[in-house]
């Protein structure tokens, strides 16, 4: 699949990676997503046990006939130190490659991550959404910002995620009785529709599954590497 590169160094300066999230946070738009979407790509990343690579993985899945239509591997060599609400700088290179190996394009991009609930609106979702022009949308697995209330146990149930007054995500019960997650829009997403693309792919478990299964293949490779 051909996407761009991306218009900035991956190597910044802390401080001009936070501009740049500053500066880039700006031309994200929010809308909802097609009625049509279909072929949801989940990506996740983890670090090798020397510290050395990124690794990804994309899972290229099917929300109709609830199936895998590809799956793809790719490692980068970390090049940026670890630092909360910069991961994107570790992270991206790496997803980006993966992304690269897809043979069909896809509807939207799930990440295992933040969309604008971050401390700039800017995490991951909505960084590689900007950069590849492809909707995004993020399901993590834990706050990184923001304030909510007590979500109910079923199924469905959500409350606002807010930073500063301003509704940056939802925290969602996908299962009932299990711990819920946190969704947020990336780019060319919005609330409403990144939380109803999550509830239906969230088919039996807690996560939804491009992005379950993403979790899964990412730490097999893991382990293959360390054999």
């Amino acid at each position: 699949m051909k996407i761009p590169p991306a218009p900035h160094s991956w190597t910044l300066s802390p401080r001009e990676a936070i501009a740049l999230q500053r500066r880039m946070s700006g031309k994200v738009v929010l809308r909802a997503l097609p009625r049509a979407t279909r072929l949801v790509a989940g990506i996740d990343c983890a670090f090798s046990r020397d510290g050395e690579y990124c690794l990804a993985v994309v899972v290229l899945w099917d929300a109709q006939r609830e199936s895998v239509v590809e799956e793809h591997r790719a490692r980068r060599k970390l090049r940026f130190p670890y630092i909360p609400g910069l991961l994107t700088f570790r992270e991206g290179p790496a997803a980006l490659a993966a992304l690269r190996k897809l043979h069909r394009p896809p509807d939207v991009l799930m990440f295992d991550g933040q969309g604008i609930a971050h401390p700039r609106r800017f995490g991951i979702a909505s960084h590689i959404g900007l950069i590849t022009g492809i909707p995004s949308v993020g399901c993590a697995k834990s706050r990184l910002t923001g304030e909510h209330r007590q979500v109910g146990e079923r199924r469905g149930s959500h409350v606002q995620l807010k930073g500063h007054g301003e509704v940056i995500g939802v925290v969602l019960r996908t299962r009932d009785g299990v711990r819920p997650v946190f969704v947020s829009p990336g780019h060319l997403s919005d609330l409403k529709s990144a939380r109803a693309l999550t509830l239906r792919c969230a088919t039996r478990y807690r996560l939804p599954e491009p992005t379950r299964l993403a979790d899964r293949r990412v730490a097999a490779y893991k382990r293959e590497l360390t054999k």
